[in-house]
């Protein structure tokens, strides 16, 4: 059954509203937790704790959708969506407003936290299912792509257009910096009721195709199209993290992915720092920064990958190379177009070395172990979002330049042990 336009373009705004409402609200994190006096690394620990309910739910929630229906599994994504944003800017208010302490309503914010890390999960992979049971074999690939492309533009347009959600007073209460989440409370619940009302109840159908979990959305977390093979690939192969095949492209994406979540996570409080302003001016430079980041990558892997033509263990090299530049010289930046600059050249080099991984691995097995090699790496591009703010974080504390210094270092071994270890298919 071929799926109408109409549930495409519904399907394809639910999952780009998931990816924008949590990258939104962690790009405006940093300035909120300092207006509230809370310590950094609460900061950070909010969205590892959320990453990792993600990384455990994800994979049950996509089983679940079998027996229990694709509608039902998606309403409980964006409901969950709708009622974590809803909490947290409810208790951000509390803090900002002086009715609680800020620790506290940091504190409960996390718990609404936990609500997006454990049941967002679940309308990914019911997307995914539902397109894919909708398409032919040949359609299926391209409609899941692009599918997963609005998660990619998810990441990049919730940061962008965070800044200007901010909301002023409302009857006397002050919402301030807490407003992208009631913002994006009100897009899930419009989300909801349009799935409610325009999709089909699938419960008890026989299930014709299946969906995948999907990699935490977070800034900086680019789409590798790991998602998508693993929904349409043979499973018929297990692939272990240290078959032989597969074990230095599985070392490598979790080194470049921590990289990359300890820097991004970071580097708000950088521009707040290095800029010596007040948190809530540093959100359109933040947002600024994150625009180029996010800008740079898709230029790579939308345009540069296809002009070159590179393979694999080139892209890895190349963007390798690239990255180390970038983070180092993004700590040691001292001006927001320095920073902007550096961090464009690093969001540009992870940009090569993603897909790189992806192909990399996928490349480096056989036809019947592709599905089982796809969920490995969505599987490592989460988990790299799960300690990789906190470390990041914690390090930031330490001093401000560390986490971009080390993720340079730690970027330029990689490539070391890269050209080594590595082996074109």
């Amino acid at each position: 059954m071929k799926s109408p336009p109409r549930d495409f373009a519904l399907l394809f705004a639910v999952m780009l509203t998931i990816a924008a409402g949590n990258t939104a609200l962690q790009s405006v994190l940093p300035a909120l937790g300092r207006s509230l006096g809370v310590a950094d690394s609460a900061v950070a620990a909010a969205f590892s704790i959320s990453a990792l309910l993600w990384v455990l739910a994800a994979p049950f929630w996509a089983n679940r959708s079998d027996r229990h229906g694709r509608r039902a599994m998606i309403l409980l994504g964006m409901g969950g969506f709708t009622v974590s944003l809803l909490l947290c800017g409810l208790f951000l208010t509390a803090g900002i407003n002086g009715w609680i302490g800020g620790t506290a309503a940091f504190g409960l914010f996390i718990v609404g936290r936990l609500i997006y890390g454990s049941c967002g999960a679940a309308a990914p992979p019911a997307v995914q299912a539902l397109v894919a049971g909708r398409t032919t074999r040949e359609e299926r690939t391209k409609a899941l792509t692009l599918l997963g492309s609005a998660f990619g533009l998810g990441t990049i347009l919730g940061p962008a257009i965070a800044p200007y959600l901010t909301l002023g007073h409302l009857g006397g209460v002050e919402i301030g910096l807490a407003g992208p989440a009631f913002l994006f409370s009100a897009f899930g619940l419009a989300m909801f009721l349009a799935v409610l009302r325009q999709l089909p109840d699938d419960r008890g159908l026989t299930a014709e195709a299946h969906g995948a979990a999907n990699a935490y959305p977070s800034i900086g977390g680019q789409a590798s199209g790991a998602s998508v093979a693993a929904a349409v690939e043979p499973h018929v192969e297990h692939v272990g993290y240290l078959d032989p095949r597969v074990r230095a492209w599985m070392l490598l994406g979790l080194v470049m992915g921590h990289a990359q979540a300890m820097t991004g996570q970071a580097i708000g409080f950088l521009v707040i720092d290095r800029l010596g302003v007040a948190p809530a001016a540093a959100l359109q430079p933040t947002g600024l920064v994150l625009m180029i980041g996010a800008g740079s990558a898709l230029l790579v892997q939308w345009g540069l990958i296809p002009l070159f033509d590179l393979k694999p263990r080139q892209l890895v090299i190349v963007g390798l190379a690239v990255a180390a530049a970038g983070t180092a010289l993004t700590g040691l930046s001292p001006s927001l177009y320095g920073i902007a600059l550096a961090y464009g050249l690093a969001s540009a080099g992870f940009g090569f070395v993603r897909p790189g991984f992806t192909a990399g691995a996928s490349l480096a097995v056989g036809p019947a172990a592709q599905g089982s090699v796809a969920g490995k790496v969505t599987s490592v591009n989460g988990a790299s979002f799960v300690l990789g703010p906190s470390i990041g974080v914690a390090l930031y504390q330490a001093h401000h330049a560390l986490p971009y210094l080390l993720a340079g270092g730690a970027l330029v071994l990689l490539l070391v042990y890269a050209l080594k270890a590595l082996r074109e298919a």
